[in-house]
Formats: structure tokens, sequence, C-alpha cells
């Protein structure tokens, strides 16, 4: 505040108009001058010394330069972004640019051009992914594409030389277009993954085993497997495949048929690579189940995603001996004690266990448990699956499952946000 001989000296009201502008009135008293100056020396004054002392406690900040990181953060950085944010950080500056376009940035790369119609992401043009792969093509090795652009994923195939994983996913890829996949690519391939992708026929994927002979991973569709593909890939000329993914999906019930695969064929198979893991995921409803598990299978990895009866999981227990992990996500309000059993008679390498939605008596699950041992390594069970009987309550049950396993176990318990 102003003491009140300043105020007598001079005097400033502050006046706001209709139209908002300000209206200074300066009113001069006594000793105007006079008082100025002095007040104008001692404003100086006080300004110098506070300028002095501010210069001494203040350093200057220098905004980075960032067309001068090294090329290797900027290269990491670039491997995280989509497709169109890379190209428009590319302009940003030479050395950018530069980083656009090294070989390291394009040796693994999705290409995702599915948007939906609420999405507020920009779709990429295909003509900018067709100028990317037509300069980088021969730096492609690790690729996944999801798009109705069947020109895109064709320029892929036709420049790429040296491609060694392949992800197609809900892509009308067709038999001519795996053809020029294997044509220019057949020495470098090594794992193949294709879901949805219904104009293939199991005389492509037929094509890509007999010609791609370092193969090491597949992935299909249950719809693309046969026993003429399963006889390719035991044939004395292909390699021994690591992992084979099968995906049996029913999106409506009644109207899929599904085909049953020979024994003979699956002996074959795992003859000529016996180290093979075999994962299959099951999305079927209950009565789709019929032709699975009637002759032996040599799954190692089996998921059910969907409610599966204690018919199938009997079958199971009878007719996989290599199984290693059985997840079942759920089965209904009936007991699965006798399957459970089964499946530790006669799953000798079981070593992971998930159940869901299922019932198993504590007594049954201990016995389990006591007969699979320390191999057990995943137990994941919910502690509503377990229901108490007369030898076990939930209270006794983690102590006697903990002394069988050999560590301390607890069942996972329902999160109650």
């Amino acid at each position: 505040m102003r003491s009140a001989a300043g105020s007598r000296q001079f005097q400033v009201l502050f006046l706001i108009n209709r139209t908002g502008a300000a209206i200074f009135i300066m009113k001069r008293g006594r000793k105007t001058n006079e008082a100025n100056s002095s007040s104008s020396e001692d404003t100086t004054g006080k300004e110098s010394k506070r300028h002095k002392v501010v210069e001494k406690k203040t350093t200057v900040v220098q905004s980075p330069d960032w067309a001068n990181l090294l090329q290797d953060i900027i290269l990491q950085v670039f491997q995280y972004l989509p497709l169109l944010d890379r190209a428009h950080a590319s302009q940003v500056c030479r050395s950018w640019n530069q980083v656009f376009h090294m070989p390291d940035l394009w040796r693994c790369f999705e290409f995702e051009l599915n948007q939906p119609a609420t999405s507020n992401l920009r779709t990429t043009h295909p003509e900018l992914i067709k100028q990317i792969i037509k300069r980088h093509s021969n730096h492609l090795q690790y690729v996944s594409f999801k798009s109705h652009f069947i020109s895109a994923l064709t320029v892929v195939f036709v420049n790429s030389k040296s491609l060694s994983s392949l992800k197609i996913d809900d892509t009308p890829v067709d038999d001519p277009s795996l053809k020029v996949l294997v044509a220019n690519n057949s020495d470098t391939l090594k794992l193949l993954k294709m879901s949805s992708c219904p104009h293939v026929s199991p005389a492509g994927i037929l094509c890509v085993a007999d010609q791609c002979h370092g193969l090491r991973e597949l992935a299909l569709n249950y719809h693309l497997l046969s026993d003429e593909l399963l006889l390719a890939l035991s044939s004395e000329k292909h390699v021994r495949l690591e992992h084979l993914r099968i995906d049996v999906v029913s999106e409506n019930p009644g109207q899929t048929q599904f085909h049953t695969i020979q024994k003979s064929s699956w002996d074959a198979f795992i003859k000529h690579s016996p180290k093979v893991n075999l994962v299959m995921y099951f999305f079927l409803y209950e009565e789709e189940f019929d032709p699975f598990f009637r002759y032996e299978t040599p799954v190692t990895h089996l998921y059910f995603g969907r409610s599966v009866s204690k018919d199938v999981l009997g079958r199971v227990g009878m007719t996989c001996p290599r199984l290693v992990e059985l997840v079942v996500c759920a089965n209904g309000l009936r007991p699965l004690d006798e399957e459970l059993i089964c499946i530790a008679e006669r799953c000798k390498f079981l070593s992971a266990v998930g159940l869901g939605e299922c019932e198993v008596s504590c007594s049954a699950f201990v016995e389990f448990v006591k007969m699979c041992g320390g191999r057990l390594s995943q137990l994941s069970i919910m502690e509503e699956v377990l229901i108490p009987d007369q030898k076990y309550s939930l209270e006794q049950i983690h102590w006697e499952v903990s002394k069988h396993l050999g560590r301390v176990w607890f069942p996972d318990m329902m999160p109650t946000w």
C-alpha cells in the first residue's frame, strides 16, 4: 500500500469503462517534480540492486537441440511409433529423416490398417505403405499384417527377399499370393501365422510347407489343417517343426462342420518332429466337440476358451499323453473329480494347470496334486472352484497342496473391487 504522503503527491485512479478500456487519471499533487525525482532515484537504485542479485542466482537454461540426439535414441523412439507418425516425424529435420531410412528400423514392422468407423485414429494410406515397402523391402524380416488392402500385402510379398516371420490376420490373402511369398522367401521364412484368412485353402498352406524348408513355427485355423498337410510336414525334405498352433474357432453354433484328423497322420507328424509343441485353442460350443479327442492327439498345450463338458475332459485324459499345460475357463456345476484324476494318471508331463468356472472337491484336488507332485510348476485355481468336503476345508487345503508341491501355494482370489 502507498503511504499517506505518497498518496498526496501522486495518485493513480484506475477505472474501467463500459467498453473495457482502461482509463488512467493522474492527479498531480504538491512537490510533484521533487517527489518524482526522488522516487525515480530510489526505484532505480532498488531495481539495480535487485537485478544484480537475480543475475547471480539465475543460470541460463538452453533449450535442447533435438536434432543432435544420438541416432540410436531416435531409432528406439521411432520403433514405438505407428507408420504414419514415423512418416510425420521424419520431416522434422535431416537427422530424423536419416533415422527414418535406417535398415534397422524396418526389420520388424506391423501394418494394421483396419480402423473401425467409430475410431478417432486416422487410417494409414495404402500408397504410403507401398512407397515405404518398395524402399525398405530388402530390410523387412518380421512382419505383422492386418488389413483389407491386399494390394499392400502383395507389395510385401513381391519385393521382400528376407522375410523370417510373417503374421497375417483378417486379410484377404489367397493361394496365389502365398506362392509369390514362397517364390521370394523360401530360404528365409521360419514362422508363418495365419488367422481369419478365408481365401486361403489347405493347398496354399501345403505349398508353403513343401517349399519353405526352414519353417519352424506354423499357426493356422483348424479348417486349414488336413491329413495331407501333416504328412507334408512329416516328409524327409521338410525340417522338424518346433511349434504348431491350431485355433479351433466357431462363431455360429451348428453351422461349422469340423473334420477329424486321422491318428496315422498325427503319428507320422510326431515321428518326424518328436519335440514339437502342439498348441490348440478351442472356442467351440459343447455340441461341436464330437470330432475331437476320439483318437490319440499329440497336443502339448490345451486351452478351452468356452465351457467344455465333463465328457470332453474325460476324453482329454484318455487321448492326450503328451499334455504339458491345461487351461479350462469354464465347465459348469458338475464336479471334475474323476476327470482330473484321469488326467493326472495318464498325462505324465503335465506341469501347468488353470481352472476357472469349474468345481472340484478338495479331496480330489489334493489327490490330483499328490499324483502330479513337484512337476506342477504352475497351478492357478480360483478359490470358488474348490468345494469343501469331510476331509478338507478351504482353510486346510493350502497346507496340503503346499506340502505336495514343495512350495507355498494358495488358491487365487477373486478381486473385491
